[in-house]
């Protein structure tokens, strides 16, 4: 069957294996000579792209262990986060945060930097406590902060090219549960208050249409325990798809459009489990491009990308998302320098998104900015080099690692080979 990711925009021709064992899985990396992991497809760049076989863990066998003291849990690599969080719960158990979906696999999380949002809370790749990876050789090889410590520091952000891994032991934390607010707010006040707010909540972001005057705050607090809620989205997905098919119709009416939705009332409220409250429905396909910026100068580049917009009237569909991540130490992370704010630009899949991908990316590079290794980029080697500090002792473990590159393809071949 060919492979084709999540919007449809990037697709390859080589062979999906379902492995159902670590014998299968082994077998098939030994014979291949290129292969690519691929989990639920959320990447935009062509991370799965393979000019040999690709390989899927979803029918892996595997079941999860948690630890006499609770504190992690190890886990089947290929296990969406979906399922993973639902069997933590039942175990009276969470991981600490989430993004706001939940189809792509543990392993491919961890391997892109997938993130949600927290002043204190960063990526799901910093929850890794270790990884049991099968190598080019076809061989199992555990690694942690003690065993095989440069393998598993390159490991936590992996790109896939470390070999795949079929069991991740995770950091984890009681069962908890949150409620939910999505209010319409002036842009200005939000602009004034954000920091104040990030402080305040647990969780806080917003959406901003570049062509209106509102946001759409989203903030979560921890609750007392509840319910499942009824809805499992925070955004009625319905209205915003014909208001997406009108503007992909004629471009022109975008601005209208998104200033007359943002008339109508956007406040909600929903009370659940953690895992049931994080994530919501996201059915529309769309193009997506994020880049964690310096924290200190996050609204300050959304209000200049917005502003751009807004003086060439370009036909922008989506709103942009804001959220803060807390820094980390993982050495091809966006956030190792320290605390970012992360603004995601999106475009409808029905409607040109390239070259104002392009444009947006020179001003967020202008502001110091760090893409999302899954979302568009246009980095090459340089520029790698000169954002991260260690790749090149990222690159001096992926050569010992798979001295032949059976784990890479051409795109990160180009970066990292």
């Amino acid at each position: 069957m060919n492979w084709s990711n999540w919007s449809g925009s990037v697709r390859s021709a080589a062979p999906v294996l379902r492995p159902t064992s670590e014998a299968d899985l082994g077998k098939a990396i030994r014979a291949a000579t290129s292969v690519r992991a691929v989990g639920a497809g959320h990447s935009f760049m062509p991370l799965c792209d393979s000019n040999g076989i690709i390989v899927s863990l979803e029918d892996m066998a595997g079941a999860m262990t948690v630890a006499p003291d609770r504190r992690t849990a190890r886990i089947p690599a290929g296990w969406s986060i979906k399922r993973l969080t639902a069997g933590l719960f039942d175990q009276g158990l969470a991981l600490a945060n989430q993004g706001d979906v939940n189809p792509q696999s543990l392993a491919g999380a961890m391997a892109t930097g997938t993130h949600g949002t927290g002043r204190d809370l960063g990526s799901l790749s910093t929850f890794a406590r270790g990884f049991r990876r099968i190598g080019a050789d076809g061989e199992a090889v555990w690694c942690d902060a003690a065993t095989n410590p440069d393998l598993f520091e390159a490991h936590r952000l992996s790109l896939g090219m470390f070999g795949i891994a079929t069991e991740i032991v995770v950091d984890v934390v009681p069962a908890f549960h949150l409620s939910e607010r999505i209010e319409k707010k002036p842009w200005g006040e939000i602009r004034e208050r954000y920091d104040a707010l990030v402080t305040q909540q647990r969780h806080v972001e917003f959406w901003f249409f570049p062509h209106a005057d509102s946001v759409i705050l989203k903030t979560l607090e921890l609750t007392d325990p509840c319910d499942p809620p009824k809805s499992t989205s925070d955004v009625d997905e319905a209205t915003f798809r014909r208001v997406l098919d009108l503007g992909a119709w004629v471009p022109p009416l975008i601005p209208t459009l998104q200033r007359l939705m943002m008339k109508t009332n956007m406040d909600g409220n929903r009370r659940g489990p953690a895992h049931a409250i994080f994530p919501s429905d996201r059915t529309i396909p769309f193009e997506e491009m994020e880049y964690e910026m310096p924290r200190a100068v996050g609204l300050e580049v959304l209000e200049e990308v917005v502003g751009w917009i807004r003086r060439k009237r370009l036909p922008v569909s989506f709103p942009f998302e804001f959220r803060v991540v807390a820094a980390d130490d993982i050495w091809m992370s966006p956030m190792n320098a320290g605390p970012v704010a992360a603004i995601s630009m999106h475009q409808y899949a029905r409607m040109p998104w390239r070259a104002l991908f392009a444009d947006a990316e020179a001003i967020f590079r202008g502001g110091g900015g760090r893409p999302h290794w899954a979302k568009r980029h246009t980095l090459g080697r340089a520029d790698v080099d000169a954002l991260y500090p260690m790749a090149e002792r990222y690159r001096a473990v992926r050569r010992a690692a798979d001295p032949s590159g059976k784990f890479l393809n051409p795109h990160l071949a180009e970066l990292f080979s």
